[in-house]
């Protein structure tokens, strides 16, 4: 079982490394960021679960440094403040814990990054809408299957895969990319 999860999880790197549609997705989704960045805006990441903490890993490289020492790049975790998550959920719904703080914290020309592993995750499909709504660049991560974000997302990226936990793996060595492509392209 051992070699075997380790081969698949090597077989989809593969897929990935080898789908230059896809590596292009990646540059270009690292471009909007630097872009972002350069013009003073901010990133806002959110998923639920283990695409959660993806969103907080994430948030967390822009913020602190990934590879090398530098200034701090304004990014979000919308799912880290336990108060507003209980109090919107209890509240509004929780389909709105994103939406409420797209609404308090977003500006035109921000980006939101979301992660979802199936795509389907009404709390994001809401937030993606929510950050339309405000001219938001929208980047999703998600798996292979067709859903509502590859429509509401001015950018996605499908990992080539139904299997959830390397549809995750694949989400953060993307991220890892991306965060090191931001940097780079930032700070050299």
């Amino acid at each position: 079982m051992i070699k075997e999860y380790i081969n698949e999880s090597l077989a989809l790197k593969e897929k990935i490394l080898t789908d230059h549609s896809l590596l292009i997705k990646i540059e270009d989704c690292s471009k909007v960021l630097i872009n972002a960045f350069a013009n003073g805006k901010k990133v806002l990441t959110a998923g639920n679960g283990g695409s959660a903490a993806d969103a907080q890993h994430m948030a967390g490289e822009f913020v602190s440094k990934f590879y090398i020492e530098r200034a701090p790049l304004p990014a979000i975790a919308l799912t880290t403040d336990s108060s507003i998550l209980t109090a919107v959920s209890n509240d509004l719904g929780y389909k709105n814990i994103f939406v409420r703080q797209i609404e308090a914290l977003g500006n035109a020309g921000d980006v939101l990054i979301c992660i979802s592993t199936s795509g389907c995750s009404e709390n994001i499909i809401q937030a993606l809408r929510a950050a339309k709504a405000k001219n938001i660049v929208c980047i999703g991560l998600t798996g292979q299957n067709f859903t509502e974000m590859d429509e509401l997302c001015n950018y996605i990226i499908k990992v080539p895969s139904t299997n959830v936990p390397l549809i995750q793996e694949a989400h953060l060595m993307i991220e890892h990319i991306i965060c090191a492509l931001v940097e780079e392209k930032i700070f050299s």
